[in-house]
């Protein structure tokens, strides 16, 4: 079966942000990130067709995968150091 992989920001560097490849029936994303060769260290938010999925997940003919990886959103407990005042 044929599936579209794309790779956001530094997941590019293990190959081109786009691309078809052919996977066996019954593939699973676990199969498409081994292909990938992509580090198991790396913490991945998988979207299948525009849905967050779980590495199990079983692909289907023409699907679209996309993977990010994690992706910095700010800091728990943090605090303005220049709050505004009412004057």
């Amino acid at each position: 079966m044929t599936i579209r992989v794309k790779l956001f920001a530094s997941l590019r560097q293990f190959g081109p942000d786009e691309q078809m490849m052919e996977m066996p029936e019954n593939s699973n994303l676990s199969d498409v990130i081994a292909r990938l060769k992509l580090p198991e260290k790396i913490p991945l938010l998988k979207v299948v067709n525009g849905e967050i999925r779980k590495t199990d997940y079983i692909l289907g003919e023409g699907d679209e995968v996309a993977l990010f990886p994690p992706i910095a959103g700010g800091q728990a407990g943090f605090r303005d150091p220049c709050p505004v005042r009412s004057l």
